[in-house]
């Protein structure tokens, strides 16, 4: 889908402060760091400016929150963001080099298939709407996109799908194996 032909400066600059805040908001929730958020908030209206053309009339808010999701995620797999500490260095980072325990990614293996069936299980509008924001870890924008929904009512169906998610492990775990 083709967007507005052209937006002029003025309607971009509009646009900045319009969004800034939930793209802020985004990246941060992301990567949970306020300077590389404020970075990436700023990648993301350098991408979006210079992609304007693409911009669909009426779905700004998503089409940021989109673009924001994946600056933010495309920083959280950067080789930089994965650094490791080498002994005598003072800054820690965290070491995505260490394997866990076999015993701990069976344990998550199994709790990653029990909560695919109970998704799998549950009744639309729920199911979709789960599926793409828990296991395909898109953003609520991003699936109302996909769905074609309001973001409000995909956040609405999130919440109570969750809801329902935890009430199915509860019983499934009531009556499972001690």
């Amino acid at each position: 889908m083709r967007g507005v032909a052209s937006i002029t400066k003025e309607q971009f600059t509009e646009l900045v402060q319009q969004y800034e805040r939930l793209v802020y908001t985004v990246c941060f929730q992301l990567v949970r760091n306020a300077a590389a958020a404020e970075d990436l908030t700023q990648e993301t209206f350098l991408a979006a400016y210079l992609h304007r053309d693409s911009l669909p009339p009426g779905y700004e808010r998503q089409w940021l929150g989109r673009i924001a999701a994946n600056k933010a995620k495309d920083h959280l797999q950067s080789a930089w963001n994965r650094r490791t500490v080498l002994p005598g260095e003072e800054e820690p980072f965290l070491s995505h080099s260490l394997a866990p325990p076999a015993e701990e990614t069976a344990l998550r293996r199994s709790a990653a298939a029990e909560a695919q069936a109970a998704i799998a299980a549950l009744k639309e509008p729920y199911r979709q709407v789960c599926r793409l924001c828990l296991l395909e870890e898109q953003s609520p924008e991003e699936a109302a996109l996909a769905l074609g929904r309001p973001v409000k009512t995909v956040y609405t169906q999130l919440t109570r799908g969750k809801r329902l998610l935890r009430e199915a492990l509860e019983r499934s775990g009531e009556h499972g194996i001690s």
